[in-house]
C-alpha cells in the first residue's frame, strides 16, 4: 500500500489467493487472473517511476492518469476484499450488504456478483485495465517521466541564499558556530600532537530550514583562509557524482581547474585527481547537503588522511548519514529571543521601534509556529511584511505556507518536499497518515504503529514482526528529521512524536493532492468529491456535532474513520461505512443511549479502538464477526466472543478479560486494567500459551499465594520474547529462591520491566548485565541488597530508568572517575532511601555512593557544608538528570546542630531536578522548612541549578 500507487502493491497477492486458493474459480477466469496479475505488476512499476518525481513537476496528463489508476486500484481492492471476506470469514448480519457494497464502487463493478460469482468482476476489472494501459500508450506517459526523471536535478536550489548570506545578516548563529569550531579545534593552534594532525570531521545534522548550509558557511567563510586551500560543494537529493567531484576539484583551485566541467572523466578517474591534489596539502572542504550514506562513502574516499590538521564538515538532514561520515553535532533550533529578533529583524530592516518592542499574543502564536526555525520565521515575517499590526492576527488565522503566491513561502515548501521525495515510497505513505492529527498533537508510537498495519502500509518479511518493522518506520523518520520525538520524562523511552506545523502544513496539501486523507472542517483546498473519500479525519469540534446525513451520506468508500474529541450524535453514523478498515474514536461523546451492536457488521475492520468520555456502552457479543481484528482497544469490560478472534494482535482494555484468554495465541500485545481480578488463579495459567507476547501489562488486587506466583513464574518462562512486562497488583511478597527453583528467568530482549509491586526477598539472578543487555526501565523492589547487587545493576549497559526500594544500607565504595561501568545510562534515579555521594578521601578521586533506609546507623559521617560550586568529575551516574529520594530529617543534621546541604550533588554533572520528601515524623515544622532550605541551597550551588521540588512529610 502506498500513497502514490494506491491498493496497486497489495491486489496481485490476493489475485494469487484466487488463483491458488480453494476458491473454484472457472478456467478462464483463472486466464483472466493472471494476466490482471502480470499488467497490475507493469503499471505498479510504472507508478513507482511517477512517485520519485516531485508532484508539481509532473505534466497534468500524468497526474490525472495516476490518480485514475490509483482510485480504481482502491476500488478493486474493496471488490477483491469483500469477496474474500465473504468467503473465508463470517455473514454480516445483512446478507446483501455485499450487492450493495459493490453497486456502490461504481459503473466499473455493478456486475460483480457474490461469493463464487466473481467472474463479471474480473472481466470488469479486465477491461478497465484496458483503457488504463491504452491511454498509457496513446499519451506516450513513459516518455514523460523519463525527461522529467533527467532534468529533475536541474531545477534552481531555494538554499542557495543561505549560502551567500553575509554573517552581519544571520542572528543566533554565534553561539553554533563557537560549538562547531569548538569540536573542529579551529579554535586551538595546530601543534604536533598527532590528535592535532590528523583530519577532523564533524557533520551538522537536523531538519531542513534550520540553518545547517548557514553554519557551515558561516566556519568555513571564517578559517578558510588558514589552509593551503578549500571547497564548499552541495551534493543534493539528486545528485551526479562525477558534478559533485568536479565541483571540489573547481573550488579547490579555480585557475588550474576552470574547464574540468567540459573534461569526459569518470568517478575513479577524478577520485584520484581530488586524491593527487589534497596529498601534501592541508585543507578545508565543506560537503553540503548529503542525503545517502553511499554518496558520503565515495566522497571520502578522495579526501586524503596526510596527518596536516585538514578539516571537513558536511552537512545533512539524515542522522545515518551524521553518524556514517563523522562526529555529531546537532544542530538546535533558535532560541526564543534570537527567533523573535530575527522575525523583527525581517520586519523592520532592524527599526529599533519593532525590535525594542514587547512582542503580543499574535507575535508569540507566529515564533511559536514556527518553532525556532530561520527558514520558517524569514518566511512568516516575509507573509506580514508590510501589512499594519492589526491584520496580522487575520492574516495568521488564514494562513498555512501552502496555500500563499508569496515566494519565501514557496521556498520553504520546496526544501521541505526535498525530504519528503528522498524518502522510499513506504516511508512517504507513513509520514502523510500523520496529518490525520491535529496540530500540535503528541502522536502515541505504539497507535500510529497499529494503524500502519492495519492500513496495510506495512509489508511483512520473513522472520521479522510487522510491529519491529512499524518501529523501524518510526526511527527512519526520525533520524530523517521529518518528526520530532518526545520522550516519556527521563525514562529515555520514545513513546510519542511531534510533527512540526510546517511539515504538517506540506503533508496535508500532499494529502489533499493524492486523495490520501480528508480532513473535516479544515476546508482543505482542493479536497476530493464526497463519493471519492478513503481516510477521513474529524478534529477538535467539541461544540459541534458530527452529523450522519450531511457528513457521512455519500462516502461509501471510507476505509479510514478517525474522530478526535468530538460529539456524534448518531448511534451508528460510523457503522455506514461498510469497507472500513479502521475505527479510531478518541475522547469522544456519544449521544446518550448509543449502542454498539451493528459493529459485528464491519467484517473488514483491522483496528478498533474506541475511547469515550463518561460511560461506556457494553461491547456486543457481535465482535466475534470481525475475524480480521488485529487491535482492539475500548472502554469497558470485554465479552466473552472476543475469544474467538484468532487474528488479534493487541488487546487492550479497561476491565477484566473473559475466560479463554489463552486462546488468542496470535497475542502481541496484552494490557489490561483489572486483568485477573477475582480470576487471578486462571488468567496466570492461561498466560502460558501466549507464547508470541511481545508486551505485558496487568492490573490485580489480589494477593498472589505461593500456587499462583509458580503460574507466573512458569508462564514468564515460556514467553521469550516478551519487551516490555508492567505488573501493578497489591504487594506479591517474593521468596527469590522459590522463583529461581521453578525455572525463574527474563527474556533477553526485554527493555521494560516494572515490578515495583512485586518484593523480592533478595536480587532476583536473572537481573544482570549479560542476561538483560537491552533493559533501559527498572522498577524494582528488594529487601534485603548488598554492596555487590549495587554494582551489578549498575552495569546494566542500557538503563536509563530505575526506581529502587529497599530496606537495607548500601555502600558502594571507591567508584573511580575512569570507571565506564557505574549507570552510565541512568537519567531518572528514584529510591525510598537517603542518598549521598562522597569523597572519602581528599587525595582519592574516588566517590562513595551511600543509600541508607533510615533505620540502620547512618554509613557517612558527619558533614561540612562544601562551598565548591564546581562539579567534580567521578564515574558515578554522570548522565543523571533526576534525583528523586526519601531522607529522614536528621540525616541533615551535622553533629545535630546545624542542618547541612552537603549531600555530594557536585559529584552529579548532568544533574537537572531534585525531587524527594524529608521525613519530619514529629519534628516541629520550623525544622523541616530548615531542612527544606538547606538542600535548596545545595541546588543553588550546583552549577546546572537544579529544580527543586522536595516537601517534607510527617511520616
Amino acid at each position: 500500500m502506498s500513497v502514490v500507487t494506491g491498493a496497486l502493491g497489495s491486489l496481485a497477492p490476493k489475485l494469487l489467493k484466487l488463483l491458488y486458493g480453494e476458491y473454484k474459480l472457472q478456467k478462464d477466469v483463472r486466464k483472466q487472473v493472471q494476466w490482471l496479475h502480470s499488467e497490475l505488476e507493469s503499471i505498479h512499476a510504472f507508478l513507482r517511476k511517477v512517485a520519485d518525481v516531485p508532484w508539481d513537476r509532473l505534466d497534468e496528463l500524468v497526474k490525472v492518469w495516476a490518480r485514475e489508476v490509483r482510485e480504481a486500484s482502491y476500488d478493486m481492492e474493496d471488490v477483491l476484499d469483500t469477496f474474500l471476506v465473504r468467503v473465508d470469514g463470517g455473514e454480516p448480519s445483512d446478507p446483501s450488504r455485499l450487492r450493495r457494497a459493490m453497486k456502490n464502487m461504481g459503473k466499473v463493478f455493478t456486475k460483480a456478483k457474490v461469493r463464487h460469482d466473481i467472474a463479471g468482476a474480473i472481466d470488469d476489472i479486465k477491461k478497465h485495465l484496458d483503457e488504463v494501459a491504452e491511454r498509457r500508450q496513446k499519451y506516450k506517459l513513459d516518455e514523460m517521466i523519463m525527461s522529467k526523471s533527467i532534468t529533475s536535478a536541474s531545477t534552481i536550489d531555494p538554499r542557495l541564499t543561505a549560502m551567500y548570506k553575509e554573517v552581519s545578516q544571520l542572528i543566533g548563529v554565534d553561539k553554533s558556530r563557537d560549538e562547531l569550531i569548538s569540536m573542529l579545534n579551529l579554535s586551538q593552534p595546530d601543534d604536533d600532537a598527532p590528535d592535532k594532525k590528523t583530519i577532523k570531521k564533524v557533520s551538522i545534522v537536523g531538519v531542513g530550514g534550520l540553518g545547517k548550509t548557514t553554519l557551515a558557511k558561516a566556519v568555513y567563510d571564517k578559517h578558510k583562509s588558514q589552509y593551503d586551500c578549500g571547497a564548499f560543494v552541495s551534493v543534493g537529493r539528486d545528485h551526479d557524482l562525477v558534478k559533485v567531484f568536479k565541483d571540489i576539484l573547481f573550488d579547490l583551485d579555480k585557475n588550474r581547474y576552470e574547464n574540468i566541467h567540459n573534461t569526459g572523466r569518470g568517478v575513479d578517474l577524478l577520485i584520484r585527481e581530488v586524491r593527487e591534489f589534497l596529498e601534501n596539502k592541508r585543507y578545508f572542504i565543506v560537503i553540503d547537503d548529503v542525503w545517502e550514506v553511499r554518496t558520503w562513502e565515495a566522497i571520502e574516499l578522495a579526501l586524503v588522511e596526510n596527518n596536516h590538521g585538514s578539516k571537513v564538515i558536511t552537512t545533512t538532514r539524515n542522522v545515518d548519514v551524521a553518524k556514517a561520515s563523522s562526529e555529531v553535532y546537532k544542530l538546535k533550533q533558535l532560541s526564543y529571543d534570537d527567533s523573535m529578533k530575527l522575525f523583527y529583524t525581517r520586519l523592520s530592516r532592524a527599526d529599533p521601534k519593532f525590535l525594542n518592542n514587547h512582542p503580543d499574543d499574535i507575535s508569540k502564536k507566529i515564533l511559536k509556529k514556527c518553532a525556532g526555525i530561520p527558514l520558517a520565521i524569514i518566511t512568516m515575517a516575509s507573509l506580514l511584511a508590510g501589512k499594519p499590526e492589526c491584520e496580522w492576527s487575520m492574516v495568521y488565522n488564514s494562513i498555512c505556507f501552502h496555500t500563499t503566491d508569496n515566494r519565501e513561502a514557496e521556498d520553504t515548501m520546496k526544501i521541505l518536499s526535498f525530504s519528503y521525495y528522498d524518502l522510499p515510497p513506504h516511508l512517504r505513505t507513513c509520514l502523510l497518515y500523520l496529518s490525520t492529527y491535529p496540530e500540535d498533537y503528541e502522536i502515541k508510537k505504539d497507535f500510529v504503529i497499529w494503524k500502519w498495519i492495519a492500513e496495510g502500509f506495512i509489508d511483512g518479511k520473513q522472520g521479522t514482526r510487522l510491529f519491529e518493522l512499524g518501529e523501524r518506520y518510526f526511527n527512519d523518520l526520525i533520524n530523517r528529521s521529518l518528526i520530532q520525538p518526545v520522550e516519556n520524562g527521563w525514562k529515555g523511552i520514545v513513546e510519542y512524536c511531534r510533527v512540526h506545523d510546517m511539515v504538517l502544513d506540506l503533508m496535508r496539501k500532499l494529502s489533499s493532492d493524492e486523495n490520501f486523507i480528508t480532513i473535516l472542517g479544515d476546508n482543505v483546498e482542493g479536497a476530493p468529491a464526497p463519493s471519492n473519500v478513503r481516510r477521513l479525519a474529524h478534529q477538535n469540534r467539541i461544540t459541534e456535532h458530527i452529523n450522519s446525513e450531511t457528513m457521512v451520506t455519500g462516502m461509501p468508500k471510507v476505509r479510514s474513520y478517525t474522530a478526535f474529541k468530538c460529539f456524534i450524535d448518531s448511534r451508528d453514523q460510523f457503522l455506514r461505512f461498510k469497507l472500513l478498515r479502521v475505527l479510531d474514536i478518541v475522547r469522544c461523546n456519544f449521544e446518550k443511549g448509543c449502542h454498539l451492536e451493528h459493529l459485528g457488521d464491519l467484517l473488514h475492520l483491522r483496528y478498533l479502538r474506541i475511547r469515550f468520555y463518561g460511560s461506556f456502552p457494553e461491547l456486543p457479543i457481535q465482535l466475534a464477526n470481525l475475524k480480521l481484528l488485529q487491535t482492539l482497544d475500548v472502554n469497558g469490560t470485554l465479552p466473552a466472543s472476543i475469544v474467538h478472534l484468532t487474528e488479534l494482535l493487541r488487546l487492550c482494555a479497561d476491565e477484566k478479560v473473559p475466560d479463554g484468554i489463552g486462546k488468542l495465541v496470535s497475542l502481541e500485545e496484552l494490557r489490561i486494567l483489572n486483568g485477573c481480578s477475582d480470576k487471578a488463579l486462571k488468567f496466570l495459567k492461561e498466560l502460558d500459551s501466549l507464547r508470541e507476547l511481545r508486551v505485558l501489562e496487568f492490573t490485580t488486587f489480589d494477593m498472589a499465594d505461593e500456587s499462583m506466583q509458580r503460574d507466573f513464574v512458569e508462564s514468564l518462562s515460556n514467553m521469550q520474547k516478551l519487551q516490555h512486562i508492567d505488573v501493578y497488583n497489591s504487594p506479591w511478597l517474593v521468596d527469590t529462591a522459590m522463583w529461581e527453583a521453578a525455572g525463574f528467568v527474563l527474556p533477553r530482549p526485554l527493555h521494560y520491566l516494572g515490578w515495583q509491586f512485586i518484593r523480592f526477598s533478595k536480587l532476583p539472578s536473572c537481573i544482570n548485565p549479560t542476561r538483560l543487555p537491552n533493559l533501559a526501565h527498572l522498577e524494582l523492589s528488594v529487601i534485603t541488597m548488598d554492596d555487590q547487587d549495587l554494582k551489578l545493576l549498575a552495569r546494566l549497559p542500557a538503563l536509563c530508568y530505575l526506581h529502587l526500594a529497599t530496606q537495607s544500607t548500601v555502600t558502594a565504595s571507591n567508584i573511580n572517575s575512569s570507571d565506564r561501568s557505574f549507570f552510565q545510562k541512568l537519567r531518572h534515579f528514584w529510591t525510598n532511601a537517603m542518598v549521598l555521594f562522597e569523597q572519602p578521601d581528599e587525595e582519592d578521586t574516588s566517590v562513595s555512593l551511600h543509600m541508607w533506609d533510615g533505620e540502620d546507623a547512618m554509613p557517612f559521617a558527619s558533614r561540612k557544608s562544601n562551598d565548591s560550586r564546581k562539579v567534580v568529575p567521578s564515574g558515578v551516574m554522570p548522565n543523571l538528570e533526576m534525583l528523586d529520594f526519601d531522607v529522614p530529617l536528621r540525616a541533615l543534621k551535622d553533629n545535630y546542630s546545624d542542618y547541612c546541604w552537603n549531600i555530594g550533588l557536585e559529584y552529579l554533572p548532568s544533574l537537572r531536578e531534585l525531587r524527594g520528601v524529608i521525613r519530619c515524623e514529629d519534628v516541629p515544622g520550623a525544622e523541616g522548612d530548615a531542612a527544606l532550605a538547606a538542600l535548596r541551597d545545595a541546588c543553588n550551588v550546583h552549577p546546572n541549578h537544579p529544580t527543586f521540588r522536595m516537601h517534607r512529610s510527617l511520616f
